[in-house]
């Protein structure tokens, strides 16, 4: 079964981009090509009791089991040595894709304290969109019990915009809660 939001952009919003960007071709409109979520872990990343309890939250969220990620360098000042864990990385794609954005969309960005838009600012030149959430309990599927300490998520948006209009043009079809108060021209 296909994800709703997979149905919908195929079924509506990408003939509505090609005519809102003036493309010669629905095909040409932009769309998703991968998420990807990243957890910095720090000093906390070699005990493994926590690099454990993290890795389930994670795999909750995404339905899929992070990769752990390494250290490519020692430096002093951050007490950090080669090829020790560093965090986890998720990469999705396809249909799991469109579940997760669906429930950031939805659930887990409504949920926010505080919550005032993500900002316009965060595009790439290459049209990809990268925020931050400050607390990965948002989401629903972390029992908020069981955390030890609540730890950010950096959400990585990659499409296949060819700048960042056209991404903006896309999240927003998605309904992606933007703050509009701070304009900037791309």
């Amino acid at each position: 079964m296909n994800p709703r939001l997979k149905e919908l952009y195929y079924s509506k919003i990408q003939a509505d981009l090609a005519k809102k960007l003036s493309l010669k071709n629905k095909l040409m409109s932009p769309k998703f090509e991968k998420v990807i979520i990243n957890m910095g872990l720090g000093t906390d990343g070699s005990d493994n009791k926590i690099l454990k309890a993290y890795s389930d939250d994670i795999a909750m969220i995404t339905g899929q089991k992070p990769v752990v990620t390494k250290f490519k360098k020692s430096i002093s000042n951050f007490k950090t040595r080669k090829n020790t864990n560093a965090g986890l990385k998720v990469t999705l794609r396809k249909n799991k894709m469109y579940e997760f954005i669906d429930r950031l969309i939805n659930i887990a960005l409504p949920r926010i304290r505080d919550f005032r838009g993500l900002s316009l600012q965060s595009f790439d030149k290459f049209g990809n969109f990268t925020f931050g959430i400050k607390e990965h309990v948002v989401f629903p599927e972390v029992n908020f019990d069981k955390v030890e300490k609540i730890r950010g998520l950096d959400i990585t948006i990659v499409t296949h915009g060819t700048n960042k209009n056209h991404t903006l043009a896309l999240l927003e079809e998605f309904n992606f809660p933007f703050n509009k108060e701070k304009k900037i021209d791309f």
